[in-house]
């Protein structure tokens, strides 16, 4: 699966998950007490997960799911973004 990262100092980054569903946090564990991008959406489709959003600490869902729809990953991706609680 495509991790795609909205904010912070890897927005627009992308890069391969090689894991069946998407950790909550990215990167999943520092030890360091760093900030950690949040996984805001998932990309689901006939083949399973194909993608996940993550937006930077501190950044509004709303603006993640809006530039996500802007960059068009459901699309690209050939899925449907589901929101993560």
């Amino acid at each position: 699966m495509r991790a795609l990262f909205v904010g912070g100092v890897i927005d627009n980054g992308e890069l391969d998950l090689d894991v069946s569903e998407p950790p909550i946090h990215y990167p999943p564990e520092t030890g360091s007490g760093q900030s950690r991008y949040r996984l805001q959406a998932v990309g689901r489709g006939d083949d399973g997960v194909g993608c996940a959003v993550y937006g930077a600490p501190g950044l509004d869902r709303d603006e993640v799911m809006r530039v996500s729809d802007e960059r068009d990953y459901a699309r690209r991706f050939g899925v449907r973004l589901d929101l993560v609680e």
